[in-house]
């Protein structure tokens, strides 16, 4: 039967009806007639404390967001966890619950501070975190920012005060070592990688021995520079490195342009000079195997190797040798000053007379 907030005629016997509001109905559990003095039924005082407990048992139920993982705490003590979805607890002071965002990715700047996110963007420097001592002993000022997570939620909310404070302090002090480590040339240039790195598993191991709960995500250097009163020495000093590195670039560049050329020639002449030996070797065992067959062959027929001999240096010398033979017959009709060597160059020995024969006027070998 559905509940109405008016009673029957014969509630009362008197036909008068139940009033509707809210404050007669109060009044009319404790006095029925709602005037004071009058005696109550007895169970009205039970009714107020029921619907006060099913108020205050109410106050149990809570909702888990996804990206929440609910810590329940008994007493202040952490109890059991919930995940995402709603649930009920014992309401307070016996239970509570908190509810820490486990998926969020937290981020902490150090060194500086966001003031306007713009554009343009406005930021406050903080130098007693951003200034650091070098292995070196020079002076860095570095601003970085930090990015973890929750990863134990138990262990965040109970074990470690001022999460965020502790985390920032942790991560000074890792990047105060990491940095103490390296030198300035390395911390400006090409060892920024590295120093983050390290400072993030040294961070990670130091919340680690906290047992803090967290997982840090990434370490990130947004700006590392010397300080400003000496900003300008290292900028010189930058550009006469990166001089330096260029020169050398330049030498080795023409180091490796000239040394294949050098290498090439080397081995050309080298070439040329091998194969001048091997010339050289050949043509004289040529000429010793020469000189030990004619040897022989003189041994065997003196007279007649020697005259094979003259016959070959004569046809050797003669051989360049403009020649002109003439019959002995034909002496005396040859003019006396016929100018041999210039009628051969200029056609004249075509006037020779015609019993010379083309044999007899032309160049030849003596046999």
């Amino acid at each position: 039967m559905p509940m109405s907030w008016e009673y029957n005629d014969d509630d009362d016997g008197q036909g008068k009806k139940k009033p509707t509001d809210i404050e007669e109905l109060v009044k009319k559990v404790f006095n029925r007639d709602g005037r004071e003095g009058s005696g109550g039924p007895p169970g009205g005082p039970f009714l107020v404390l029921a619907i006060v407990l099913i108020g205050w048992l109410a106050t149990g139920f809570y909702i888990v967001a996804p990206d929440e993982l609910g810590v329940v705490k008994r007493f202040g003590r952490a109890a059991y966890t919930t995940t995402a979805g709603p649930h009920w607890h014992l309401p307070k002071p016996i239970e509570t619950v908190l509810r820490p965002k486990v998926t969020q990715v937290k981020r902490l700047e150090i060194g500086f501070r966001t003031i306007t996110t713009g554009p343009p963007a406005r930021y406050q420097m903080v130098p007693r975190e951003s200034l650091m001592l070098t292995g070196d002993e020079n002076i860095v000022n570095a601003q970085f920012i930090v990015q973890y997570r929750i990863n134990d939620p138990v262990a965040y909310l109970f074990n470690i005060n001022n999460q965020t404070d502790t985390v920032r302090v942790a991560t000074e002090a890792a990047m105060r070592e990491v940095i103490g480590k390296n030198n300035i040339d390395t911390v400006l240039t090409s060892g920024k990688l590295n120093v983050q790195q390290e400072c993030e598993k040294l961070l990670q191991k130091i919340l680690d021995n906290y047992q803090a709960g967290i997982q840090v995500v990434a370490i990130q250097l947004q700006d590392v520079h010397p300080p400003k009163q000496v900003i300008k020495s290292f900028q010189d000093v930058a550009s006469a490195k990166e001089n330096k590195i260029r020169m050398i670039n330049e030498a080795e560049s023409y180091s490796n342009e000239i040394l294949p050329k050098a290498r090439g020639q080397a081995s050309k002449m080298i070439n040329q000079a091998e194969a001048y030996k091997a010339e050289l070797i050949n043509q004289a065992t040529g000429k010793a195997n020469r000189f030990l067959a004619n040897l022989k062959a003189y041994r065997v027929a003196p007279a007649i190797t020697r005259e094979r001999m003259r016959l070959e240096m004569m046809e050797k010398v003669l051989d360049d040798v403009d020649k002109i033979i003439i019959d002995p017959n034909l002496k005396r009709s040859l003019l006396p000053l016929l100018p041999l060597d210039a009628g051969l160059k200029s056609g004249v020995q075509k006037s020779l007379p015609a019993a010379v024969t083309g044999s007899q006027a032309s160049a030849g070998r003596v046999k």
